[in-house]
């Protein structure tokens, strides 16, 4: 089966032919930007201490199941330890354990998306 012709690099001035978006060097450097623009840098701070994967471990022994399956009825276990109310660099909220909930994957992908990390729910872009 043929392929798609290779394309210019979409970094302005580059004259490398891809079959990407960017040529190899361009895409490692939009990955980088990209995590640095995406990833604020307290995210970084508090989630890598020992502070927290301590906190976290012992929060996921004490609450082994997820919050959100079990008012389903659904026994399945908890991955993901969760803000309640997110923290959005506050310190004082992040260590909050009262403000913690263990939840599986899915629900956290599904109230995280809902909350809009993933972009502005009810946005109007205007061309």
């Amino acid at each position: 089966m043929p392929r798609k012709p290779k394309s210019p690099c979409r970094h302005p001035g580059c004259p490398e032919l891809t079959e990407d978006r960017f040529c190899k060097y361009h895409q490692q450097e939009y990955r980088r930007e990209y995590n640095r623009e995406q990833r604020p840098e307290y995210s970084r701070k508090l989630y890598r201490s020992s502070r927290w994967r301590r906190l976290r471990r012992r929060f996921l022994q004490e609450n082994p199941l997820c919050v959100e399956c079990k008012k389903t009825g659904r026994l399945i276990e908890a991955t993901v330890v969760d803000h309640i109310i997110p923290h959005k660099g506050d310190e004082k909220l992040f260590w909050d354990e009262d403000n913690l909930q263990a939840l599986c994957k899915s629900c956290h992908d599904r109230k995280t998306a809902a909350e809009g990390r993933w972009g502005k729910k009810g946005r109007v872009y205007r061309y």
